[in-house]
Protein backbone atom coordinates (compact mmCIF):
# COMPACT_ATOMS: atom_id res chain seq x y z
CA UNK A 1 0.00 0.00 0.00
CA UNK A 2 2.87 2.18 0.34
CA UNK A 3 4.38 4.52 -2.37
CA UNK A 4 7.55 5.23 -0.92
CA UNK A 5 8.18 9.41 -1.61
CA UNK A 6 10.93 11.49 -1.63
CA UNK A 7 10.16 14.81 -3.31
CA UNK A 8 12.20 17.93 -1.84
CA UNK A 9 13.66 20.04 -4.05
CA UNK A 10 17.15 19.46 -2.49
CA UNK A 11 16.74 15.83 -3.32
CA UNK A 12 20.06 14.51 -5.14
CA UNK A 13 20.56 11.18 -7.51
CA UNK A 14 22.04 9.81 -4.89
CA UNK A 15 19.19 9.90 -2.16
CA UNK A 16 17.15 9.09 -5.71
CA UNK A 17 19.12 5.30 -5.42
CA UNK A 18 18.82 4.77 -1.95
CA UNK A 19 15.02 5.33 -2.17
CA UNK A 20 14.77 2.77 -4.90
CA UNK A 21 16.56 0.73 -2.56
CA UNK A 22 14.60 0.32 0.29
CA UNK A 23 12.02 0.22 -2.06
CA UNK A 24 13.08 -3.25 -3.45
CA UNK A 25 14.47 -4.49 -0.12
CA UNK A 26 10.66 -3.59 1.67
CA UNK A 27 8.63 -4.39 -1.30
CA UNK A 28 6.84 -1.04 -1.19
CA UNK A 29 4.54 -0.42 -4.26
CA UNK A 30 6.22 1.95 -6.12
CA UNK A 31 8.58 5.36 -5.51
CA UNK A 32 7.10 8.86 -5.75
CA UNK A 33 9.57 11.07 -7.28
CA UNK A 34 10.08 14.56 -9.40
CA UNK A 35 9.67 14.22 -13.41
CA UNK A 36 13.87 14.37 -13.61
CA UNK A 37 14.25 11.27 -11.84
CA UNK A 38 11.63 9.31 -13.52
CA UNK A 39 13.92 7.83 -16.05
CA UNK A 40 16.58 7.12 -13.09
CA UNK A 41 14.01 5.50 -10.80
CA UNK A 42 12.96 3.34 -13.68
CA UNK A 43 16.04 2.40 -14.83
CA UNK A 44 17.39 1.15 -10.72
CA UNK A 45 13.82 -0.51 -11.01
CA UNK A 46 13.42 -1.86 -14.21
CA UNK A 47 13.16 -5.96 -13.26
CA UNK A 48 11.36 -5.70 -10.23
CA UNK A 49 7.25 -4.88 -9.10
CA UNK A 50 8.14 -1.97 -7.68
CA UNK A 51 6.21 0.93 -10.31
CA UNK A 52 7.69 4.20 -10.74
CA UNK A 53 4.66 6.91 -9.85
CA UNK A 54 5.68 10.82 -10.60
CA UNK A 55 4.49 13.79 -9.80
CA UNK A 56 2.56 16.44 -12.27
CA UNK A 57 1.75 19.74 -11.90
CA UNK A 58 3.81 20.27 -8.38
CA UNK A 59 3.46 21.46 -5.80
CA UNK A 60 0.84 24.39 -6.72
CA UNK A 61 -1.54 23.16 -9.48
CA UNK A 62 -1.08 25.84 -11.35
CA UNK A 63 -0.08 25.16 -14.46
CA UNK A 64 -2.30 24.98 -17.62
CA UNK A 65 -3.68 21.89 -18.55
CA UNK A 66 -1.80 21.49 -21.56
CA UNK A 67 1.54 21.76 -19.55
CA UNK A 68 0.33 19.04 -17.30
CA UNK A 69 -0.58 16.61 -20.47
CA UNK A 70 2.90 17.27 -21.81
CA UNK A 71 4.86 16.84 -18.53
CA UNK A 72 2.52 13.35 -17.86
CA UNK A 73 3.06 11.81 -21.49
CA UNK A 74 6.86 12.69 -20.74
CA UNK A 75 6.90 11.05 -17.76
CA UNK A 76 5.07 7.66 -19.05
CA UNK A 77 7.50 8.04 -22.25
CA UNK A 78 10.54 7.56 -19.22
CA UNK A 79 8.76 4.70 -17.22
CA UNK A 80 6.06 6.35 -14.56
CA UNK A 81 3.56 3.96 -14.41
CA UNK A 82 1.45 6.26 -12.26
CA UNK A 83 0.72 9.75 -12.09
CA UNK A 84 -0.10 12.15 -9.13
CA UNK A 85 -1.24 15.37 -10.08
CA UNK A 86 -1.98 18.64 -8.79
CA UNK A 87 -5.46 19.83 -9.15
CA UNK A 88 -5.89 23.32 -10.50
CA UNK A 89 -6.40 24.85 -6.59
CA UNK A 90 -7.43 28.44 -7.41
CA UNK A 91 -9.40 27.55 -10.46
CA UNK A 92 -11.74 24.50 -8.02
CA UNK A 93 -12.07 27.98 -5.15
CA UNK A 94 -13.44 30.15 -8.18
CA UNK A 95 -16.24 27.53 -8.83
CA UNK A 96 -14.37 27.25 -12.36
CA UNK A 97 -15.34 23.58 -12.27
CA UNK A 98 -15.06 23.70 -16.56
CA UNK A 99 -11.55 24.07 -15.97
CA UNK A 100 -10.64 21.76 -12.98
CA UNK A 101 -12.19 19.23 -14.86
CA UNK A 102 -10.50 19.77 -18.17
CA UNK A 103 -7.59 19.81 -16.13
CA UNK A 104 -8.13 16.13 -14.55
CA UNK A 105 -9.38 14.44 -17.68
CA UNK A 106 -6.06 15.65 -19.68
CA UNK A 107 -4.17 14.04 -17.45
CA UNK A 108 -6.43 10.99 -17.39
CA UNK A 109 -6.52 10.25 -21.14
CA UNK A 110 -2.94 10.77 -21.22
CA UNK A 111 -2.57 8.15 -18.38
CA UNK A 112 -4.70 6.01 -20.44
CA UNK A 113 -2.95 5.97 -23.70
CA UNK A 114 0.39 5.64 -22.23
CA UNK A 115 -0.93 2.69 -19.57
CA UNK A 116 -0.67 4.59 -16.33
CA UNK A 117 -2.98 5.50 -13.30
CA UNK A 118 -3.88 8.23 -12.36
CA UNK A 119 -4.34 9.96 -8.98
CA UNK A 120 -5.49 13.79 -8.19
CA UNK A 121 -4.22 15.40 -5.50
CA UNK A 122 -6.98 17.89 -4.26
CA UNK A 123 -4.12 19.71 -1.13
CA UNK A 124 -7.15 19.32 1.26
CA UNK A 125 -5.77 21.25 3.93
CA UNK A 126 -6.38 24.69 1.26
CA UNK A 127 -9.90 23.84 0.55
CA UNK A 128 -13.50 23.45 2.58
CA UNK A 129 -15.42 20.79 2.93
CA UNK A 130 -17.77 21.58 0.19
CA UNK A 131 -14.79 22.07 -2.15
CA UNK A 132 -13.05 18.56 -1.46
CA UNK A 133 -16.61 16.75 -2.00
CA UNK A 134 -16.57 18.99 -5.23
CA UNK A 135 -12.79 17.94 -6.57
CA UNK A 136 -13.71 14.43 -5.56
CA UNK A 137 -16.75 14.57 -7.73
CA UNK A 138 -14.86 16.21 -10.59
CA UNK A 139 -12.40 13.53 -10.21
CA UNK A 140 -15.37 10.90 -10.64
CA UNK A 141 -16.20 12.74 -13.61
CA UNK A 142 -12.43 13.03 -15.20
CA UNK A 143 -12.37 9.34 -14.93
CA UNK A 144 -9.43 9.44 -12.71
CA UNK A 145 -8.31 6.26 -10.91
CA UNK A 146 -7.46 7.77 -7.60
CA UNK A 147 -7.65 11.13 -5.20
CA UNK A 148 -5.38 12.14 -3.05
CA UNK A 149 -5.08 14.13 0.29
CA UNK A 150 -1.92 16.52 -0.06
CA UNK A 151 1.79 17.26 -1.72
CA UNK A 152 2.99 17.56 1.63
CA UNK A 153 4.28 20.87 0.95
CA UNK A 154 1.18 23.29 1.97
CA UNK A 155 0.14 24.00 5.39
CA UNK A 156 -0.91 20.66 6.25
CA UNK A 157 -1.16 16.96 5.42
CA UNK A 158 -3.81 14.37 5.73
CA UNK A 159 -6.14 14.02 8.55
CA UNK A 160 -8.43 10.85 9.20
CA UNK A 161 -11.56 12.93 8.62
CA UNK A 162 -10.78 13.70 4.98
CA UNK A 163 -10.19 10.80 4.41
CA UNK A 164 -13.43 9.38 5.36
CA UNK A 165 -14.89 11.94 3.59
CA UNK A 166 -13.24 11.70 0.13
CA UNK A 167 -13.37 7.30 0.34
CA UNK A 168 -17.48 8.52 1.25
CA UNK A 169 -17.39 10.57 -1.86
CA UNK A 170 -15.91 8.56 -4.10
CA UNK A 171 -17.30 5.35 -3.16
CA UNK A 172 -20.19 5.50 -6.04
CA UNK A 173 -16.97 5.05 -8.60
CA UNK A 174 -14.64 2.87 -6.21
CA UNK A 175 -11.66 5.45 -6.62
CA UNK A 176 -9.30 4.55 -4.50
CA UNK A 177 -7.92 7.47 -1.77
CA UNK A 178 -4.41 8.01 -1.24
CA UNK A 179 -3.36 9.90 2.12
CA UNK A 180 0.01 11.86 1.86
CA UNK A 181 1.32 14.74 3.52
CA UNK A 182 2.59 13.98 7.58
CA UNK A 183 1.82 10.25 7.32
CA UNK A 184 4.92 9.98 9.58
CA UNK A 185 4.13 6.80 12.08
CA UNK A 186 3.15 3.40 11.65
CA UNK A 187 -0.27 4.74 14.25
CA UNK A 188 -0.62 7.56 11.20
CA UNK A 189 -0.72 5.09 8.45
CA UNK A 190 -3.50 3.10 10.48
CA UNK A 191 -5.71 5.71 11.44
CA UNK A 192 -5.46 6.53 7.74
CA UNK A 193 -6.48 2.91 6.44
CA UNK A 194 -9.36 2.71 9.16
CA UNK A 195 -10.72 5.98 7.48
CA UNK A 196 -11.04 4.78 4.22
CA UNK A 197 -7.14 5.25 3.16
CA UNK A 198 -6.42 2.12 0.24
CA UNK A 199 -2.54 3.84 -0.27
CA UNK A 200 -0.47 5.75 1.64
CA UNK A 201 2.23 8.06 0.54
CA UNK A 202 5.20 8.98 2.91
CA UNK A 203 9.00 9.25 2.63
CA UNK A 204 9.37 7.61 6.65
CA UNK A 205 7.80 4.36 5.06
CA UNK A 206 11.25 2.06 6.46
CA UNK A 207 10.67 3.93 10.27
CA UNK A 208 6.59 3.03 9.37
CA UNK A 209 7.36 -0.32 9.01
CA UNK A 210 9.83 -0.84 11.64
CA UNK A 211 7.44 0.13 14.22
CA UNK A 212 5.13 -2.52 12.59
CA UNK A 213 7.38 -5.28 13.25
CA UNK A 214 8.13 -3.92 16.36
CA UNK A 215 4.36 -4.23 17.70
CA UNK A 216 3.91 -7.47 16.05
CA UNK A 217 7.37 -8.55 17.19
CA UNK A 218 8.91 -9.68 13.86
CA UNK A 219 12.53 -9.20 13.13
CA UNK A 220 11.90 -8.98 9.42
Amino acid sequence: MIDHTILKPEASADDVRKLCEEALKHKFFSVCVNPVYVPLAHSLLRNSTVKVCCVVGFPLGAQAPEIKILETRRALREGAREIDMVVNIGALKSKNDALVLKDIRGVVEACREGRGLSKVILETSLLTDEEKVRACELSMKAGADYVKTSTGFSKGGATPEDIALMAKTVAPKKLGVKASGGVRTYADAMKMIQAGATRIGSSNSVKMLEEARAQSGRKE
